[in-house]
């Protein structure tokens, strides 16, 4: 969720964060039916670290440069295959779907802030019953213990 604090306005869809060079090299090139928005947390408030290009994006999308107290200092919808730089340094930049930057009523100056969405699989615990002489406590060399199947098989009869 992105929320603009100085409007009260908020955005409801999926946040992630791109806060590796890995994650901010690939940004959003090559993803179709952006539906989520990408907060870029950049290495060094500067106005060459926040300039981006829209080379191998697929649609355009709506951009959303601040500083590092979270304050917009430029926003702007832009079109695939271009450059762009914001107008001051930046921090953070906020790239999502068009529409955006309208449903946060973003002006410059406001303040913004954004709550990831969580990406993590959460693990189930499932209780597995083991055949007689199956066992996975550890033994004294650290490697879980087991019967070969065959003498399972064997005690079983």
């Amino acid at each position: 969720m992105l929320i603009n604090e100085t409007k009260e306005r908020i955005w409801h869809g999926k946040v992630k964060l791109a806060d590796s060079f890995f994650k901010r090299f690939r940004g959003l090139m090559l993803v179709r039916n952006i539906n989520y928005a990408l907060v870029f947390v950049l290495p060094a408030e500067t106005k060459a670290n926040a300039s981006i290009h829209t080379f191998f994006m697929l649609s355009d999308i709506d951009v959303i440069w601040l500083d590092s107290a979270r304050r917009v200092v430029d926003f702007k919808p832009v079109r695939k295959w271009r450059l762009y730089s914001p107008k001051e340094p930046a921090k953070y930049m906020i790239e999502g779907p068009l529409g955006l930057i309208k449903t946060l009523d973003v002006e410059e100056g406001d303040l913004i802030s954004w709550q990831a969405s969580e990406e993590r699989e959460k693990a189930v615990p499932v209780k597995v019953s083991l055949p007689d002489g199956l066992s996975f406590e550890k033994g004294t060399n650290g490697m879980a213990l087991t019967e070969s199947v065959r003498e399972v098989k064997a005690k079983g009869n």
